[in-house]
């Protein structure tokens, strides 16, 4: 007999709805879930996923400012923009980056060179930033480019404006240069405000005035296609372009000044004593600054590096050199408002001094003496054992005091960047630096500008310009005016930090300034090969060893190396009762103030004072 199974409805409708409720809910639930989602991407994230979404088809570019320039007093241009097309990489926008170097060389030359910067590069950048790959080029790249542009999405041509320095060499140690922006440099930077600039101010003028050069970045939103290539400009907002700045150099007379030290290597900075500007300011030899503007070759920079006479090495502001008997006036000027001397009082010179009591002697350079002396024929003459006498009746600190009023061991605080300061020693220095005590045989050697002490030209000529002007200072100033906009006025730069050196009598200035006219003037003045009728000089010259010669030896310039050779100095300023130029000169091994420096600083003024007509 066979069973059969009957089925249960009852349970078996039970399950089928208990089932069915729980795949509703289960329904119901995803739904939810999808409508919460959907409701967070629709109402609460909705303003961030549009942004996001625009981004696919529009893209915010900076807009790099166009660059100041820079002109001299007479309006001659010094640094200019030259438009110039680089090609550039958006690695976002590209899939394969090897692949993309490998296709763009088949079409022009990538060398190694600029795999290289293009890597760099890249690690400083953000991945949506436009990276060169190439820089200057051709008409020839270009059209070659064009053609294949449809090959290379992410890839574009950028027209841009190149630093140029038209006069190269003669003005590169005033403006200084622009460079690739480095790391070190991009920390310090404002971001924001360098998206899209390439390049910074290095030193000199560019550098010191790298805010007002560069100016404020702008936008624009570029609406672009699938491959990223922009279709068109949907909104912009114009960069502020960098304020032009004027100089108060005069580029005619910065080349006689180079014309005028010939193949020598030294400085010369004149000055006008009325306000401190800067009119010349030469350190020779020099370099071409147009090599640094793109980064220069391993082989040009090595050239320069290596090169015995340091071409980038600028002299005017960074060169320390004792100043020798060029600080003999100020010297003098000291001795006279202490009342350690008066301008009759004479000492006797017999070629060499000796402190009591001890058998070293302090040579005079005239082996048999200047016989009988008083300040203003030490000074015409350059008598070293006078001011061997006057600096020990002053004493170190007294001299430290004085000579720092007039600048000597501190920043003139020029407007240029890289300024060194000189040295000018004291007890305080000594112990400070070397832990020694002073002498007072270092005291004689400080009065006649050797020693310790060391000047810049920069110093020096501001010096000049101080005693020039009976004690009216100014720090030395190279920016004249600056015009921030094309359309609007030059505003002149207001040299207002104006010191007034106060002395016991204001005599004693015309008599220092009287002794330094009989320097050129009289028949036994150190710089009388020099004298004009057409103007005034006031003037003194200067010797400075290189090398220390002992007791029972003569310095024989014939029988010593160039290098070796004392450096010649000379310092004047003209016309002497109204001084328009104050000039420093420094002639590295050229042996004598008088018959090297002194010609120099001659053909200077007469190119300033008499338009070039001497």
């Amino acid at each position: 007999m066979s069973h059969s199974t009957f089925k249960d409805h009852i349970i078996e409708a039970r399950l089928f709805t208990g089932r069915s409720i729980i795949a509703t809910m289960l329904v119901l639930l995803t739904v939810l879930v999808l409508l919460l989602r959907l409701a967070e991407l629709q109402v609460l994230n909705h303003k961030h996923f549009t942004t996001k979404s625009m981004d696919n088809r529009v893209r915010v570019e900076p807009v790099p400012p166009t660059r100041g320039l820079i002109y001299d007093r007479n309006g001659i241009l010094l640094a200019q923009n030259l438009p110039t097309h680089s090609l550039e990489i958006t690695p976002e926008s590209v899939d394969d980056l090897d692949q993309t170097m490998s296709q763009l060389g088949e079409i022009m030359e990538i060398t190694d060179r600029d795999l290289k910067r293009f890597k760099r590069l890249k690690k400083q950048r953000r991945r949506f930033d436009s990276i060169p790959i190439r820089i200057r080029l051709n008409e020839d790249e270009v059209a070659r480019f064009s053609v294949n542009r449809h090959r290379f999405p992410g890839v574009e041509i950028h027209a841009k404006l190149l630093r140029k320095y038209p006069l190269g060499e003669e003005t590169a140690h005033v403006l200084g240069y622009v460079g690739r922006i480095n790391e070190k440099e991009m920390k310090r930077l404002d971001t924001s405000n360098y998206s899209g600039t390439s390049h910074v101010g290095k030193n000199g003028v560019e550098k010191f005035y790298e805010k007002e050069l560069h100016g404020e970045v702008g936008t624009r939103s570029v609406e672009v296609n699938a491959l990223g290539r922009a279709i068109r400009i949907l909104e912009s907002e114009p960069p502020t372009p960098g304020a032009n700045l004027f100089l108060s150099l005069d580029v005619k007379l910065q080349r006689e000044a180079i014309n005028a030290m010939g193949e020598e290597n030294g400085a010369i900075v004149a000055i006008d004593p009325s306000d401190g500007s800067i009119l010349a300011m030469v350190s020779t030899p020099s370099f071409d600054p147009n090599l640094f503007v793109n980064g220069i070759s391993s082989e040009d920079y090595d050239a320069l590096q290596k090169s015995p006479d340091k071409p980038l090495f600028n002299r005017a502001l960074r060169g320390r050199y004792p100043p020798g008997s060029t600080t003999k006036p100020f010297i003098g000027l000291a001795g006279l408002e202490t009342r350690r001397t008066t301008l009759g009082k004479k000492e006797v010179c017999r070629g060499f001094y000796q402190l009591p009591n001890l058998a070293h002697k302090y040579r005079d350079w005239k082996k048999w003496g200047h016989g009988s002396v008083d300040m203003e024929k030490a000074i015409v003459e350059s008598c070293d054992v006078y001011f061997y006498d006057l600096a020990n009746k002053l004493g170190i600190d007294s001299m430290h005091s004085f000579l720092s009023r007039f600048g000597f061991g501190r920043s003139t605080g020029i407007d240029i960047s890289g300024e060194l300061t000189g040295l000018l020693p004291s007890q305080e220095w000594k112990r400070r630096t070397r832990g020694e005590q002073w002498y007072t045989g270092e005291t004689l050697i400080v009065g006649i500008g050797q020693g310790y002490f060391l000047t810049t030209p920069m110093e020096l000529a501001s010096a000049t310009a101080t005693l020039a002007s009976r004690g009216v200072r100014f720090p030395p100033r190279i920016v004249d005016a600056i015009q921030f906009s094309e359309h609007e006025q030059l505003e002149p730069v207001i040299n207002i930090n104006r010191e007034q050196l106060q002395v016991r009598n204001i005599r004693n200035w015309n008599k220092i300034i009287h002794a330094m006219t009989k320097v050129i003037d009289s028949q036994h003045g150190t710089a009388k090969g020099i004298r004009t009728d057409k103007y005034r000089i006031a003037g003194k010259t200067g010797t400075a060893q290189v090398f220390s010669i002992k007791q029972d030896e003569t310095y024989d310039e014939e029988k010593v190396a160039k290098k070796m050779r004392d450096h010649a100095l000379f310092i004047a300023f003209a016309p002497a009762d109204k001084p328009k130029i104050a000039v420093a000169v420094i002639v590295e091994n050229g042996g004598h103030g008088s018959s090297v420096a002194a010609p120099i600083a001659r053909k200077i003024m007469d190119h300033y004072l008499l338009g070039g007509d001497s």
